[in-house]
């Protein structure tokens, strides 16, 4: 006969066996969740609170991270890369490239002469993504900023007015575009950018001009009422133009001071977020590099030494929380590369070669493909461009997933 004690005990071990999941069982579906879910739920048991630092884990982690798709990619529609190819000075080429080995090239028609200086090399970008179809591209020359806003595939463009910027003789203005994207609230095309002032003189004649320089300051245009607005913000400017901004979820990213820190605004209730980087005290100099991308579904930065043969990608979980990147890939490979250009589907990411061959690296079988063309210096780009048939502001062109 039973005692109490006894049924007592088989009760707490009856218990005890239920809430017991198996690891694999644990691991295919905790490895299914995003970053911020992931960190959350390593509370709830134990055995979960180093789930980052468990080989195992993350190895399936990483591999449901690649098979996954961009948004982008998903449903119908003509889906695309463009590339954004600088040959030489004064010489920009846009392809829309497509294909299992990239094969099919088609080169783009720039939308409108852009202003050249004199001298020099004047940069054209594009201003992170390709949103619905729409490019936004500017030339910058340092003293003045054309921006526009195409669809390729209408050939329509929007030239955007100027802002709220002073020239004047006594110093320079300097105009950056920071980020381009959807605001869904408000069903509206945002671009927002930094005015900045400054003088090549000399320290006397800067002096002078601190009660006649204006203040730096952001500003936003809105493509519904066609005009730009001043914020009253102190964000982080971006550290550089070549490949430190992207647009995903409703908000504009980039790297800021120093390639330091990451700076996330949202469009809807214009409110930001900075991200420190995990990088190491080492880590601050200037061959190493840092490129900002979006890896399918995950805001994620690339780092490598220059003219080396590794890399490494980190994904970013919760904005504005540190502990909240995890380190996912260490990769080597057999030539040496320059810097990140872009990430397309799945595993793909693109690299400038050290001979300046534009190459593909695949995450998920390790191969590396040649696109077939040439990109001088670090100021080649490539983005995730689905076609759009619809007028730029066309309701019937917003076709976002619903995390995109």
């Amino acid at each position: 006969m039973a005692t109490p004690t006894t049924n007592v005990k088989k009760m707490k071990m009856v218990s005890s066996n239920s809430n017991y999941i198996p690891d694999h069982l644990s691991f295919s579906i905790l490895s299914k969740l995003p970053v911020k879910s992931l960190k959350r739920f390593s509370c709830v048991h134990k055995s979960w609170s180093r789930l980052t630092q468990n080989p195992n884990f993350i190895n399936i982690f990483r591999n449901n991270l690649i098979s996954n798709s961009h948004p982008l990619y998903g449903g119908d529609g003509d889906v695309s890369l463009v590339l954004n190819q600088f040959v030489g000075t004064y010489d920009w080429n846009i392809y829309l490239i497509s294909g299992k080995k990239f094969e099919k090239k088609v080169k783009l028609d720039l939308p409108l002469p852009f202003h050249l200086p004199q001298v020099g090399v004047t940069p054209i970008r594009v201003v992170d993504s390709a949103i619905n179809g729409i490019l936004c591209i500017y030339d910058c020359d340092g003293v003045h900023t054309t921006t526009v806003l195409w669809n390729p595939a209408t050939e329509e463009k929007i030239v955007i007015p100027p802002g709220h910027a002073e020239f004047q003789s006594e110093f320079m203005t300097q105009i950056f575009p920071h980020g381009f994207g959807y605001d869904r609230v408000g069903d509206d095309y945002k671009i927002i950018q930094h005015v900045n002032y400054y003088t090549i003189d000399d320290e006397n004649h800067l002096l002078h001009l601190e009660d006649v320089m204006p203040d730096p300051f952001w500003e936003i245009f809105s493509l519904r009422s066609n005009s730009w607005r001043k914020i009253d913000f102190d964000m982080p400017t971006i550290y550089s133009i070549f490949n430190s901004a992207v647009y995903f979820n409703g908000m504009c990213h980039w790297l800021g001071e120093s390639d330091t820190l990451l700076v996330s605004f949202k469009l809807c209730n214009e409110v930001y977020f900075v991200t420190p980087l995990p990088l190491e005290d080492t880590q601050y100099d200037d061959d190493f590099v840092v490129s900002l991308t979006v890896l399918n579904e995950s805001v994620a930065i690339i780092t490598n030494w220059k003219n080396t043969t590794s890399f490494q990608i980190s994904i970013l979980g919760e904005f504005g929380v540190e502990e909240s990147w995890i380190r996912l890939f260490d990769v080597e490979l057999l030539s040496t590369i320059e810097r990140l250009i872009g990430a397309g589907e799945k595993g793909n990411i693109f690299f400038r070669r050290d001979d300046g061959e534009l190459v593909c690296f695949d995450l998920t079988t390790g191969l590396i493909e040649e696109i077939g063309i040439k990109g001088e210096r670090c100021w080649c780009q490539i983005a995730i461009y689905k076609k759009n048939p619809h007028l730029i502001g066309d309701k019937q062109a917003i076709s976002f997933p619903a995390n995109a």
